[in-house]
């Protein structure tokens, strides 16, 4: 019975402390930056998507800066091959501010003398400048990354939500891939287009994505995010073309009853 004494009490100590420490263990925390923006976000869903509902669900306007006029004062076709991916750097200007500063020719450079790119993105929206088949003025001058690329910024103005801002860009950038057949290896971060003449020709953009000014892990995430809302979009493709061979199979099963019954009926009515 001494024993006893001694042996209860430590083995309800050894209970408590196995409790108490169940009580305290949470999952480990995100390590990366990407890790966190995942989990926030959450997996995409793994069902076909509609590609005529995600493009409604991108809230699009088109604001086009008027033809002829700053940016598209030339007319350069474009068939795209790539998505470039930036960010404003901008603290103070929303999407509806940067379509006002290209409507007005606000903001100079690049080889027709006025910048501009084809869409961009702040949490709620998606302002489109200039028509996915005319050339932007947003990466690399007359390099292919103008030539060939669709631009896409991204807001950074304050009180913008910079998770919804990027969930609405990769969306975006999915329905830009299904409909101009642009592969996902094609999506290209504004670094990867070197500026000939700049001290640092490749930049630091989009800032947020980027490790020490280069792609990276987040980068990776970020593309990955994309293939897997393209993905959607497939799915939905195949998902109609197997309906439809279903629907195809049936029918021919129907004729094939009908037929059979119709050579029944005239063997009977033979006999």
């Amino acid at each position: 019975m001494k024993h006893l004494r001694f042996i209860i009490p430590s083995a309800l100590f050894a209970v408590a402390l196995l409790i108490l420490a169940s009580c305290n263990t949470h999952p480990a925390a995100p390590r990366t930056k990407a890790g966190f923006w995942e989990r926030e976000l959450g997996a995409v869903a793994n069902a076909p998507l509609n590609p005529a509902d995600a493009q409604k669900a991108l809230n699009l306007k088109v604001n086009l800066i008027p033809e002829g006029k700053y940016g598209r004062r030339l007319f350069r076709e474009m068939k795209p091959r790539y998505i470039t991916i930036h960010s404003t750097q901008n603290p103070t200007g929303d999407a509806y501010a940067h379509a006002k500063a290209l409507n007005r020719g606000a903001l100079r450079g690049g080889v027709c003398g006025y910048l501009c790119w084809h869409f961009t993105v702040q949490e709620d929206t998606v302002i489109q400048h200039i028509p996915t088949s005319e050339r932007g003025e947003h990466a690399d001058f007359d390099g292919p990354g103008n030539r060939y690329s669709i631009g896409i910024e991204m807001c950074e103005h304050k009180g913008n939500d910079q998770l919804a801002t990027l969930e609405r860009t990769a969306k975006l950038a999915a329905s830009l891939m299904y409909h101009h057949q642009i592969p996902v290896e094609n999506i290209r971060a504004h670094y990867h287009w070197p500026r000939k003449g700049y001290s640092t020709p490749n930049k630091d953009c989009p800032h947020f994505l980027l490790e020490n000014g280069q792609p990276g892990e987040t980068w990776r995430w970020f593309v990955g995010r994309i293939n897997r809302h393209y993905t959607r979009l497939v799915q939905f493709d195949e998902a109609v073309r197997q309906q439809k061979q279903q629907e195809e199979e049936a029918r021919r099963r129907k004729q094939m009853v009908q037929w059979i019954w119709t050579r029944m009926g005239d063997l009977i009515g033979l006999g």
